[in-house]
């Protein structure tokens, strides 16, 4: 197994029927990504693998970035897009304190709904955060990953509704947060990278990206 995860960019083919039916259908999605990982990965393959993924999308391209500790593109169905592999390795070695960095997240800001005291031992229902409170729970995670921030710009984009018997009534809001940030502790900021931030990473949220920001 790698020492360091690696970065599969997809440049999907618009014209595929599987790219087609995988941006309609969340699940789907997760199911083809799940393609690129080793089998018998045992009861929790995505953890196994560590893997996360975000759909980036323009007026005129969509890419898909899958982060795993191994991915094989090939095993994508034919004609499904364009993939570039690279590892993470560099990128590790070069955190330190007082880096400071460009970052892209999609994450599915939410907390559990508290409950009055006669539903003791009942748990709440998960609210999705929006507006400032979305902002703040960025804001408090951000803190927790490593890194403190400069600038966030939120982007809101499609809600993801599962499509499986089980989750037909559940549905995740994603949105995405572009900025400027400092690294403060590279050590949280790799586990961050590593594992994900916050629900919601089977269906696209949870994966940190980061750049070396430019000095002016």
């Amino acid at each position: 197994m790698n020492d360091h995860p690696v970065l599969a960019r997809i440049h999907l083919n618009p014209h595929s029927r599987d790219v087609q039916r995988d941006l309609q259908d969340a699940t789907q999605m997760h199911r083809t990504v799940m393609r690129m990982v080793p089998d018998h990965l045992g009861d929790s393959p995505r953890l196994q693998a560590g893997l996360l993924y975000r759909l980036d999308e323009t007026d005129t391209a969509s890419t898909l970035l899958v982060q795993a500790t191994q991915l094989n593109p090939q095993r994508l169905p034919t004609g499904y897009g364009t993939a570039d592999l690279k590892s993470l390795g560099p990128m590790f070695t070069a955190l330190r304190t007082g880096l400071a960095v460009r970052y892209r997240i999609v994450v599915n800001p939410a907390k559990r709904e508290r409950l009055p005291t006669q539903h003791k031992g009942q748990r709440g229902r998960i609210v999705p955060l929006t507006g400032p409170d979305a902002d703040q729970w960025w804001h408090r995670r951000s803190t927790e990953a490593g890194i403190t921030l400069h600038t966030l710009t939120p982007t809101s984009t499609e809600p993801v509704r599962p499509r499986t018997p089980s989750t037909s009534r559940m549905r995740h809001s994603l949105l995405r947060y572009d900025g400027t940030a400092t690294v403060t502790d590279p050590d949280a900021l790799r586990n961050a990278i590593l594992h994900g931030i916050g629900r919601a990473k089977p269906y696209g949220a949870g994966l940190l990206s980061l750049a070396p920001a430019t000095t002016a």
